[in-house]
């Protein structure tokens, strides 16, 4: 009927009310207030922060990837057998290690320069890890060794010449948990070295890398409970440490009754079993 007001809607009565409502709360901001202008200050560095914290993700995430190809290529030696054949891997492999060097940690060092290295530690700590097991795997396959904090250190200085002409050096520091925690990785790939060796018919290695794994376990042992990541690696180190073991008893007792070829079947289910047992 003509005269009469109709009532409006609910969601038109809403939109109106939200209308108004944000028109009360809308806050005018001088920029240029002092406060502001600091504010926008911080503003800017924790951008800058949060983008050289992705870049370093991705430098790092590199890093991991061409460290598993390396330990890939690794794996294909074979002590005692083929020394023409385990000196190109073992050169393919300081190839990659050197590329990794100087193009992934020479950029991470770069966008590290200036900067407090533990403020970005989470960013590359994977890579950084990743690429201690590789170099650390490579080190043993050619001198028989453990790869010290201060040798890899060493490969970690990079020669820049700066915008004004002059040369500089950039260093990017291994922290020595870091290092701790690549060797914790590094028993996992000695762990598959021997029982493939033993598949390849190679049944001396398995014996050495017991040996080297027990000093190892030893002198991880000497520093109790630390840090939760290393006591984690700890489990995994016992693990590796014991299915080698079980290995070289199963080669020292039974060798004579198993066929070489099945040997690295009958360590690694072995080993499983025993482990299993051990924590139950």
């Amino acid at each position: 009927m003509a005269g009469v007001n109709k009532e409006k809607r609910p969601e038109e009565r809403t939109k109106q009310f939200k209308k108004v409502n944000d028109n009360k709360n809308k806050v005018v901001v001088d920029e240029n207030s002092a406060i502001i202008k600091i504010f926008r200050g911080f503003q800017g560095e924790l951008d800058a922060k949060h983008d050289k914290h992705e870049r370093l993700v991705k430098i790092s995430r590199d890093v991991t990837i061409d460290s598993k190809r390396t330990i890939f290529l690794l794996h294909r030696h074979r002590d005692g057998s083929d020394r023409e054949g385990n000196d190109e891997i073992l050169n393919d492999a300081k190839d990659k290690i050197k590329e990794i060097q100087n193009i992934r940690f020479l950029a991470m060092a770069e966008e590290l320069e200036g900067e407090d290295p533990y403020q970005f530690m989470r960013a590359i700590s994977p890579g950084m890890q990743e690429y201690i097991e590789a170099i650390s795997f490579y080190y043993y396959l050619k001198h028989g060794q453990l790869i010290s904090l201060k040798e890899i250190q060493k490969d970690l200085v990079f020669s820049k010449t700066g915008e004004d002409g002059q040369n500089k050096t950039l260093t990017l520091n291994v922290p020595p948990i870091e290092y701790l925690l690549g060797l914790a990785d590094l028993t996992g790939e000695l762990m598959r070295l021997a029982i493939n060796s033993v598949g390849a018919g190679n049944l001396e290695t398995p014996y050495k890398i017991c040996e080297f794994l027990q000093i190892v376990y030893d002198a991880f042992n000497s520093y109790g409970n630390t840090l939760k990541d290393l006591n984690r690696k700890m489990g995994t180190l016992r693990q590796s440490l014991r299915k080698v073991e079980n290995a070289c008893y199963t080669l020292h007792v039974r060798g004579s009754e198993i066929p070489k070829h099945m040997l690295a079947d009958v360590f690694m289910a072995s080993g499983d079993d025993k482990y299993a047992e051990d924590v139950e």
